[in-house]
């Protein structure tokens, strides 16, 4: 849970850095890494006042931990919410939300572009307990409007997508949310704070894979929820004391400071991101890029406004190629010959790395669920790190360029 924030006017580049919970007697200067999994209590009356949540207080690893604090009450403060609970993955605060604020019979509309794994727990996991689901284009709003029924409680959207780039007008989603008195989670993983605040666009919650950006080195685990104090507190906290669903002391030190970071990383990485995608548009093997920051992306004026004007550090291609054998054969082609760049399915590292959407992320997708997402078998995701970018360029040439 978050405890006291810091002066609320801080930017958040300074909020990055410093918000966290007090300083220990011994007066560190970097936060703490508390690794305990129980605490000595002052009294057999304050503990009993802490176990019954009378009191403020640390009481069992699962239910609070004072370096997991930190990560929480900086994360949430650089999203402008009251509040945020971290977990111990992006997937795990997807559950934790559904389980709650949902129950049998109640109705939730969510993209058809959302990460495979998000669709496969949401349309089919939950479902087999009697949440009801309709998924919908990512842009069309008037889908998403006509899909709210009676029982609808949730709206969940991701924007920029993964891996197709697509973008929502997160007030438009907001505005059919709350008419419906439903809530709207939106999944800021591609964008992060750095970029995009769903909370001031009118989002109810803000849903993190911290294994991404936020960490920003690939090392560890993470995840988040940041909403009102009330949710967290009431909604949330409930279920995770029960469930577990907890981000272990170390995993959140790494993403504390990795948070550090974060507005540098992304403004680099974004930066080259765009020029890589400029070049990538005029190679002759090229199809298609998918990329908000270009100027060919059907929702760049959008993505502008909602991202601070910077299209963020993700992109994706597809390959010309007659017919979905050649596409895939194209693609593993270009993915085979990389010397220098990674073949890996994370993304938001320092490192850039590649990835084959319809068969790594979306490889559980049937065919027709594929298609319908627009994700084809000759497009590659590329999430780009902080190599030079000469030698971006250089290392995918060796496939591209290669290309019968």
């Amino acid at each position: 849970m978050t405890q006291k924030k810091t002066a609320p006017t801080l930017h958040r580049d300074t909020l990055a850095v410093r918000e966290a919970v007090a300083r220990s007697q011994y007066g560190e200067n970097s936060e703490a890494l508390y690794l305990t999994s129980g605490y000595v209590q002052p009294s057999a009356e304050a503990s009993a006042r802490r176990f019954a949540g009378e009191e403020d207080g640390y009481t069992y690893g699962r239910t609070g931990n004072p370096t997991v604090t930190s990560l929480e009450q900086r994360l949430a403060a650089m999203e402008g919410t009251e509040a945020a609970m971290a977990t111990a993955s992006g997937m795990a605060a997807i559950m934790l939300m559904c389980f709650s604020l949902l129950r049998s019979g109640d109705h939730v509309v969510f993209s058809q572009s959302m990460f495979g794994s998000t669709i496969k727990l949401i349309g089919t996991e939950f479902a087999r307990f009697g949440v009801e689901s309709t998924i919908v284009p990512q842009s069309d709003i008037d889908a998403w409007r006509a899909a709210v029924r009676p029982g609808t409680k949730l709206l969940f959207a991701e924007t920029p997508t993964n891996p197709l780039t697509e973008v929502c007008d997160i007030a438009a989603l907001a505005d059919i949310a709350h008419s419906a008195g439903a809530l709207l989670c939106v999944d800021n993983c591609f964008a992060t704070p750095a970029l995009q605040r769903p909370v001031a666009l009118g989002a109810d919650i803000v849903m993190h894979s911290g294994t991404k950006f936020l960490d920003g080195q690939g090392r560890v685990m993470a995840g988040a929820l940041c909403a009102t104090e009330a949710m967290v507190r009431e909604k949330f906290l409930p279920v995770q004391k029960n469930a577990g669903m907890v981000l272990s002391p170390f995993n959140a030190w790494v993403v504390l400071k990795g948070l550090e970071t974060l507005s540098l990383r992304m403004n680099a990485q974004s930066a080259a991101t765009l020029t890589l995608a400029h070049w990538l548009e005029q190679h002759p093997a090229v199809a298609r890029v998918y990329y908000p920051g270009l100027a060919s992306h059907p929702q760049h004026a959008l993505a502008m406004r909602q991202m601070s004007g910077i299209g963020g550090a993700v992109l994706s291609f597809d390959l010309k190629a007659d017919g979905p054998t050649q596409a895939r054969a194209r693609a593993f082609h270009v993915l085979d010959a990389l010397q220098v760049l990674s073949l890996c399915t994370n993304l938001g590292d320092t490192k850039t790395l590649l990835t084959h959407p319809a068969s790594t992320s979306h490889g559980k997708l049937a065919e027709a669920q594929r298609q319908a997402a627009g994700i084809g078998q000759g497009l590659i995701r590329v999430a780009v790190g902080l190599e030079h970018l000469d030698d971006l360029k250089a290392d995918l040439s060796h496939g591209l360029d290669t290309l019968s």
